[in-house]
């Protein structure tokens, strides 16, 4: 990978204009459309040889027309958002008579690290030329036929915009070796976004040289409180563990209020069941279950599942929910299904993490969902940006001073 080149693709795009990175972005989502059969038959490839991955795995790689219309979607909806650069945050003047502004600028060199999912590409790639960022991508080598395929269709447009390929660029070698060089290119790279398994996640926090912003894993909980209503709850559940259990806002274990369990579980248990769900459950939650259960170990609540799969446990009261959140959850996605707004803000300000929900489903934690187009993580950091990051966790800023003449006395 030529790194020089890239430093001189950075310069370029802060150099190119907003209305022209919208024409292109417009045109990528067009390009991505056309092109679609192409896409698909490289991810053919890639689930021809994906036969060793786990179901949720798989469908986390799979693409088919519907998914590339909503790449495509995803792009035209991240080309139409505000500029997020040369916005003045903030402005005064000082007392020696400088006039000083605080004024949005990109990061500069992106690099972003991701499994499994090609979408990714495509958000990635959009979201940081949106920006005024060049990115560099390393996808999951299990997908290496799919993003090279969507990947390589992002820079035959920004060729025909004359800009740089380099804009969107690639890391094609999957060795441990050469990732690991590329995390310690903190001359060439001013912020690394890995987003995938704690594995991943865990070696890049371990080695890297270049600032992080982590995409963790997602050990999301969702707590029912003794007044919730138990047929919107039921709801909220399902929702929240099987609209899609691979993904990273899914909920991994379900608290319930001592007083609601009684009621609440023979008709959250048929639900669940309906829907396919394996069940582990505490000694308290298996009591007042119609069958048997697997048991619920202290273990399983640190564990992401990414699969169709639920801990449910009973607790005395919200003081003990949200110990155990603050405990075991990775700083993601929580809920609260409550009335009662003083159990519902307790909650929302005590709890630690990234979005925390009331009376919703954790599956909102989504760039697409908040607004920002799509994401290109979520930050389960505090620093620089948190939650999902859209085009505004993807700038900095700097001070632009403008004086008359002065020198300090």
């Amino acid at each position: 990978m030529n790194f020089e080149k890239i430093k001189q693709a950075r310069y370029i795009l802060e150099q190119t204009s907003h209305s022209l990175k919208v024409q292109a972005l417009n045109a990528m989502a067009d390009n991505l459309l056309s092109c679609k059969d192409s896409i698909l038959k490289a991810n053919a490839l890639d689930l021809q040889n994906a036969t060793h991955l786990s179901v949720a795995m798989r469908e986390r790689l799979a693409l088919n027309e519907s998914k590339i219309e909503l790449m495509a979607k995803s792009v035209q909806e991240i080309a139409s958002l505000p500029n997020p650069l040369g916005q003045i945050l903030k402005g005064w003047q000082s007392e020696s008579g400088l006039r000083i502004e605080k004024v949005s600028v990109p990061i500069g060199v992106i690099g972003v690290i991701y499994e499994s999912r090609p979408n990714v590409t495509s958000d990635s790639a959009s979201l940081c030329f949106k920006s005024g960022n060049v990115c560099i991508l390393k996808g999951g080598k299990e997908a290496k036929e799919s993003n090279m395929s969507i990947a390589k269709i992002l820079q035959d447009t920004l060729k025909k915009f004359s800009l740089p390929s380099e804009c969107i660029s690639v890391l094609q070698d999957y060795s441990r070796e050469s990732v690991l060089e590329f995390i310690k290119q903190d001359k060439y790279i001013d912020l690394l976004i890995p987003r995938g398994g704690e594995g991943l996640i865990s070696f890049i926090s371990q080695n890297a040289t270049i600032p992080t912003l982590k995409h963790d894993k997602g050990v999301c909980h969702l707590y029912i409180h003794k007044d919730s209503l138990l047929e919107e709850a039921i709801k909220i559940v399902i929702n929240a563990k099987t609209q899609r259990p691979s993904t990273c806002n899914s909920i991994e274990t379900l608290l319930i209020h001592k007083d609601i369990a009684p009621s609440l579980l023979p008709l959250l248990y048929s639900a669940l069941k309906e829907k396919g769900t394996q069940i582990k459950a505490s000694q308290g939650v298996q009591e007042l279950l119609p069958e048997r259960v697997e048991d619920l170990e202290s273990e399983d609540f640190s564990k992401e599942y990414g699969d169709n799969i639920l801990n449910i446990a009973i607790v005395e009261d919200l003081e003990s929910a949200i110990e155990h959140i603050n405990t075991y959850g990775s700083k993601h996605s929580e809920g609260i299904l409550t009335r009662d707004i003083r159990s519902a803000e307790k909650f929302l300000n005590e709890i630690d993490a990234s979005c925390v929900y009331l009376n919703a489903s954790t599956r909102f934690s989504d760039g697409g969902e908040f607004g920002f187009g799509a994401e290109i993580g979520i930050s389960t950091n505090k620093l620089h940006a948190r939650g999902p990051v859209g085009l505004e966790g993807l700038v900095t800023y700097k001070y632009k001073i403008y004086g008359d003449w002065q020198v300090r006395g």
